[in-house]
């Protein structure tokens, strides 16, 4: 039987300040990596042998998994992806969201914000934000670097990723330890949880707070929980 444990990244700089933030590369906040350190003790409570991790290009999912790693006692050893990014949020990127919603209605706001197939208009190409993106963006191909997402792109590049890198490896036997981001991982738990379009908008990651997920031989899901009950969020299964 194989482990999952999807760890959404400790509170960043930019979420404290309430803005979108995407692929804007910012560091974790003091919370932030409080957060993460509690996970990292979550997870060693399990007792259990993490055989390979992976993380985003984006510094605030790796140094929540270096912090991790560092608890578990375990080497910084691990894969970074670019497939696992936060979804990328366009024009909105570096906007508060309180003063988003006043401007464009809550209504828009939350199709923005929430919803499957909704991008936010495109990110101009000379926007200032680029300049603040990750420098191991350089690697990726430049015709699979968007101006923006919806969730359901955010899907479109996670869920590949996972199909040939990571499932191999469940296959195989191997505990699988995943830093990334809210939208990341609730395209991920869309795909393994089978949320339907309309129901993937009421499924919320808590931060610093890991969820595991067992496998069986065949890669069915056996058992899923949050490791503190008391921060749990409802986790949706095939609706």
């Amino acid at each position: 039987m194989s482990k999952l444990i999807l760890t959404r990244h400790g509170q960043s700089t930019w979420n404290a300040e309430n803005r979108f933030t995407g692929w804007v590369d910012v560091d974790l906040s003091e919370k932030g990596k409080e957060e993460a350190k509690k996970s990292g003790e979550l997870i060693r409570k399990l007792n259990i042998k993490i055989d390979i991790s992976y993380t985003s290009y984006l510094k605030r999912a790796i140094e929540t998994l270096t912090i991790i790693l560092k608890i578990l006692n375990l080497p910084m050893k691990f894969n970074t992806a670019w497939e696992l990014n936060e979804r990328h949020y366009g024009s909105l990127t570096g906007l508060n969201k309180e003063e988003t919603k006043k401007k464009i209605g809550e209504e828009q706001f939350k199709k923005y914000r929430r919803s499957w197939d909704v991008a936010p208009p495109l990110m101009a190409e000379d926007s200032n934000c680029l300049e603040n993106f990750s420098p191991l963006n350089g690697g990726i191909p430049q015709n699979k670097i968007p101006l923006t997402e919806s969730l359901k792109n955010t899907y479109e590049r996670v869920i590949p990723f996972y199909g040939i890198e990571i499932n191999k490896n469940l296959k195989n036997g191997k505990n699988i330890l995943i830093s990334a981001h809210g939208n990341s991982l609730r395209a991920l738990c869309k795909y393994l949880f089978k949320i339907s379009d309309t129901k993937i908008n009421e499924l919320e990651i808590p931060t610093g707070n890991p969820l595991i997920i067992e496998f069986d031989n065949q890669l069915k899901i056996q058992k899923y929980y949050y490791l503190d009950d008391s921060r749990a969020k409802n986790i949706i299964f095939n609706q």
